[in-house]
């Protein structure tokens, strides 16, 4: 211990007092603890003038002894005493910040609201559950095969190019973001025994513009029957009995002839809207039709025996038109206002 000072009183009294300025400006139990290690651990400066007391002469070692103990003693006195007082200080404001005024009105925490999409994504899956239909489900990072070829879309459709459609590098791996939830339909042909009666809510992507008609990424709902003797009537009853459970009894339905791949015939479904702005109006909901011989066939159903129906709607046209809401955005923008009008739901 060649660095040690020497033992002398004024060695020992400057030590004790260092220990003792340490220790009251300690402000909690953990800076205590350092100041304990500082000033009383052994390699303190007491604890250095305690082993220095080998090299004192045999008729000096009480006397000196006894100073350093003495002091080592006040040191860890002063140690324990304000430890005490930090502990009781540090319960005290503890206590005090969990303190409950049994007396006071109690704080009534605010419900929170379920989103619009996901009360109107439940209520739609009832209502096909029941009719006895199934609730299909799958990846939303897809295979381009099951997206467009299957689905009878050709590589040189529109909706394929990448101005509509988030590929994922590589492109060469030919996966996406899926655009529909329609490549559900044809991996439930692929898995599900005959007859299939399903219908496939979830999210799909596309590159399309965030504005009060359009977001990037939007849910739908689908359907696809595939059974013996399904024809177009089956469909609209199908269709019109969904818009009552939706809109109403009074609610107004309607078929136009147009073209998809995934479906001939096809047609457009539209909606009385009542309230549209501007005027009172058809508006479009979504699009149906009979199930592609083709697209059949891609599944390895034979069409000369059976026939299908599929169509699909948007989760955000449907609140739309049934809530009146005039923005698409404040679906998507996370403000719990918007939720709270639709109820508050645990």
């Amino acid at each position: 211990m060649s660095d040690a000072p020497e033992i002398t009183p004024e060695a020992v009294e400057a030590a004790v007092d260092a220990a003792l300025a340490a220790i009251d400006a300690a402000a909690d139990t953990a800076e205590l603890k350092a100041v304990r290690a500082a000033h009383s651990g052994e390699g303190s400066t007491l604890a250095r003038l305690n082993a220095r007391l080998r090299d004192v002469a045999p008729e000096n070692k009480a006397a000196f002894g006894k100073l350093v103990g003495q002091a080592r003693g006040r040191v860890n006195q002063a140690i324990a005493a304000r430890e005490a007082a930090l502990a009781e200080a540090e319960t005290a404001a503890k206590l005090e910040a969990e303190r409950i005024d049994i007396t006071a009105l109690p704080q009534r925490a605010r419900v929170g609201a379920r989103h619009p999409l996901t009360l109107l994504q439940d209520q739609v899956g009832d209502i096909f559950v029941g009719m006895g239909w199934e609730i299909a489900e799958g990846p939303e990072l897809e295979h381009e095969w099951y997206n467009f070829d299957a689905l009878n879309l050709d590589a040189d459709h529109p909706a394929r190019q990448m101005q509509d459609t988030f590929y994922v590098d590589p492109v060469a791996r030919h996966l996406l973001l899926r655009t529909q939830t329609s490549p559900v339909q044809m991996r439930s042909m692929l898995t599900r025994e005959l007859p299939i009666y399903i219908v496939s809510p979830g999210r799909v992507f596309r590159t399309d513009e965030f504005d009060a008609t359009h977001l990037p990424v939007f849910s739908q709902f689908e359907g696809l029957v595939v059974d013996k003797g399904i024809t177009m009537a089956h469909l609209r009853g199908t269709l019109d009995h969904v818009a009552q459970q939706l809109f109403g009894d009074q609610a107004r339905t309607r078929m136009r002839a147009n073209y998809f791949p995934f479906t001939e015939p096809s047609a457009e479904f539209d909606l009385w809207h009542p309230t549209f702005k501007g005027g009172a109006r058809w508006i479009e909901w979504g699009g149906c039709g009979m199930v592609n011989p083709n697209v059949l066939r891609a599944a390895g159903i034979d069409p000369e025996v059976y026939s299908g129906f599929a169509f699909g709607m948007g989760f955000e046209r449907t609140l739309m038109f049934r809530s009146d809401v005039q923005d698409m955005r404040d679906m998507a923008e996370g403000d719990v206002r918007f939720s709270e009008q639709f109820g508050m739901v645990v």
